[in-house]
């Protein structure tokens, strides 16, 4: 293991959800649990056996950390382990706090030139990369992005770097869909009242055919069921959004039409590659940061979060740091 302070703590739509409902499906919040999942920060101490870090070295957290070798593991899909680790999700605490101790080979050292935000930015980045592979986005695919929140538009950024030729994106607001422009979108409408029939064909109107892939980060049933008549026949849709437990979706239109519908949870084998990225400046992420406090103020930061202000909040935890 090692001991770090932490820096940067981005605020994710599921810690304001566990502080404000208690609950996320079946994980219940039972004993009073540290929030925080998207993290960075210095190593100040390292445990027996740690050779590839040492004190001084930035780092980004990875926040899910398999507690056995089992058989998801072995597979290399170690996100699907049931016992995982999960900062920040109960009974698992979180690293929103000046110190924190994590499991060293979930630490990833940052390069100079990656900054402790992104570093942080690392994991909704992840979410989408997760989501890209999942939906097989290549060279020339077109793309759907349903919803325009900070996974909308990391999904958004993304695809248009594994090869997408074009991608719209669907939102409710006018402010986050000029963000999902500003990231690379070639695409956006705003969704008003029309059904999900309606979106849909909006949607092969401005790309001037249906999508191969369709990647929902709403979890909004109406959104869903959008999703599955946007989609090419032979194409796939991803669901990265969670709404409630049962929706309702026209699943024998998707089953006659060969749409393959995929789940995703979280992510795995992403952080080298996010890394990666950030370093040969082939993605900007920085523009998703639009706000910024201290420790000190996290209420504030939850409450702006809450109002859905911004794209993405980010708490400071070092005192000393005098960066932007």
């Amino acid at each position: 293991e090692v001991l770090l302070r932490m820096h940067s703590v981005g605020i994710c739509g599921s810690d304001v959800h566990y502080w404000q409902h208690g609950r996320i499906g079946d994980f219940v919040v039972k004993d009073p649990m540290v929030l925080g999942h998207e993290a960075s920060g210095t190593v100040i101490k390292v445990g027996f056996g740690v050779t590839h870090l040492k004190p001084g070295d930035r780092v980004a957290i990875e926040p899910g950390v398999p507690r056995e070798m089992d058989e998801f593991c072995k597979t290399g899909r170690y996100n699907l382990s049931p016992t995982i680790f999960f900062c920040a999700t109960p009974p698992d605490d979180g690293n929103l706090c000046r110190y924190y101790k994590h499991s060293a080979n979930y630490c990833y050292k940052l390069p100079d030139n990656v900054t402790f935000e992104e570093g942080a930015l690392i994991e909704p980045l992840s979410v989408g990369i997760h989501a890209c592979k999942r939906a097989g986005v290549t060279l020339g695919s077109k793309v759907f992005v349903s919803g325009s929140g900070p996974i909308g538009l990391v999904n958004v950024i993304v695809a248009k770097m594994m090869g997408a030729a074009v991608v719209v994106v669907t939102d409710l607001s006018a402010s986050r869909l000029q963000k999902a422009k500003e990231v690379g979108a070639d695409f956006t409408i705003q969704v008003k009242n029309e059904t999900p029939q309606e979106v849909a064909s909006k949607v092969e109107s401005v790309l001037g055919c249906m999508p191969e892939i369709t990647v929902e980060c709403t979890g909004v049933q109406a959104c869903i069921q959008a999703g599955i008549y946007a989609t090419r026949s032979g194409g796939t849709l991803v669901l990265v959004g969670l709404g409630p437990e049962m929706v309702t979706v026209p699943i024998v239109n998707a089953a006659v039409r060969e749409v393959d519908i995929r789940g995703i949870f979280r992510y795995c084998n992403t952080w080298p590659v996010a890394i990666a990225l950030l370093a040969s400046k082939r993605i900007n992420i920085k523009p998703l940061v639009t706000h910024r406090f201290p420790l000190e103020k996290a209420l504030e930061a939850f409450e702006t979060t809450k109002r859905g202000e911004g794209v993405k909040v980010m708490l400071k935890c070092d005192p000393t740091d005098q960066s932007p």
